[in-house]
């Protein structure tokens, strides 16, 4: 074996060792008294309400989707103007121009999810246009 990769190998090894162990002693030498409170869901700290399988409403995933979209907008413009300064004046002209259409396109679904009411959390908003 490369000497070079040695002490790699040595800490995987002794990493996976000492996880191994943690996981057999915690399972050989913790408790196994099973108790109500311990099989019941835990729901941050407080005491579970309702239905495990209760329905989300619509709205959730909704504000989740565009929470997204927005995040995507935001690294999107950011690698854009970090790679734009530095660029010629041909791509420049090019690469705005490509960012305004996808800006415009953004802005008119904006306006869209605004006039919805995507993002109001009250379930009889939204308009059935």
């Amino acid at each position: 074996m490369n000497n070079d990769y040695l002490a790699l190998f040595i800490l995987v090894l002794t990493a996976l060792g000492v996880g191994g162990a943690f996981i057999f002693l915690s399972t050989v030498l913790g408790p196994k008294k099973e108790t109500p409170y311990k099989s019941s869901p835990y729901e941050c700290g407080m005491t579970p309400v309702g239905d495990a399988k209760e329905r989300f409403p619509i709205k959730f995933y909704l504000v989740a989707m565009l929470f997204i979209l927005f995040d995507i907008e935001v690294v999107f413009l950011w690698s854009w103007l970090s790679v734009f300064k530095n660029a010629d004046v041909q791509y420049q002209i090019y690469s705005f121009t490509a960012v305004m259409i996808y800006m415009v396109l953004w802005i008119i679904g904006d306006a869209y999810v605004l006039k919805m009411n995507a993002i109001d959390w009250d379930e009889g908003s939204i308009s059935e246009e």
